[in-house]
């Protein structure tokens, strides 16, 4: 049981953390950040939804919105987008789900084969979130690293250029920890899932077995009522 609970809350731990991780990844600014040297007096930043440009002296930051979702924007960024949010939906869903199916928590505690399942569905979906969530983020770095050094090859120079930014590292950390939390849900406590049933299923044996042996001593001590033929016996014997 002590095992059991360590690794639930060390889930707990990892989904907690990951969620917010994908949850910061998607909402900040610093998906891309320029790589210029440093006679740059503003660091420029672009995340999946603005662009933002700090001045490096006094630390005033501008941000300039994007278009529209429904104008025409990069694939790389429209399917960033995708996944992002379809990863921060999930990995919130299987942190709910954790925190409802903890020991310490008093929900159904009388059932503890339906908290464990809960877990494992937890389990489940926490892996399925950091699909996304590394598919997205490792191509939007992949993508800003090949662009990069395509310039740099053919001796190109726009004025500026980017490398991925701490946003980005941050998606990769959140899916990785979703990852972590999904394996140790799916794997550890399924184990202990089958370690429960059978205990369960013994308890359940063991108190049918009372209950049988029980019927059967009451049914042989309980009393018959007795008829008048026996009660009359029972004067004669006493005269």
């Amino acid at each position: 049981a002590g095992m059991r609970f360590f690794l639930q809350y060390v889930g707990c731990f990892f989904a907690f953390f990951s969620t917010g991780f994908l949850i910061a990844s998607t909402w900040t600014d610093c998906w891309m950040v320029n790589a210029d040297d440093s006679l740059e007096v503003s660091t420029k930043c672009r995340g999946l939804w603005w662009e933002c440009v700090t001045n490096v002296f006094d630390g005033i930051q501008t941000c300039d919105e994007y278009d529209s979702i429904f104008a025409e924007h990069p694939v790389k960024l429209v399917l960033t987008r995708a996944m992002m949010i379809t990863a921060d939906v999930l990995s919130g869903f299987g942190f709910l789900f954790l925190v409802l199916g903890l020991d310490c928590v008093k929900f159904l505690p009388d059932e503890p084969l339906i908290k464990l399942r809960i877990c494992l569905v937890s389990g489940v979906t926490l892996l399925i979130a950091g699909l996304p969530g590394i598919t997205g983020s490792v191509w939007y770095a992949v993508d800003v690293y090949v662009e990069r050094s395509s310039l740099v090859f053919h001796d190109v120079f726009l004025g500026i250029q980017y490398k991925f930014g701490w946003s980005c590292w941050l998606g990769m950390a959140g899916s990785l920890g979703c990852f972590l939390s999904g394996a140790l849900l799916t794997c550890c406590m399924y184990l202990f899932r089958e370690t429960s049933s059978g205990r369960l299923h013994s308890a359940h044996s063991l108190r049918k077995g009372y209950s049988s042996a029980g019927t059967i001593v009451t049914n042989v001590h309980v009393p018959f009522s007795q008829t008048a033929t026996a009660k009359m016996y029972a004067v004669d014997t006493r005269v």
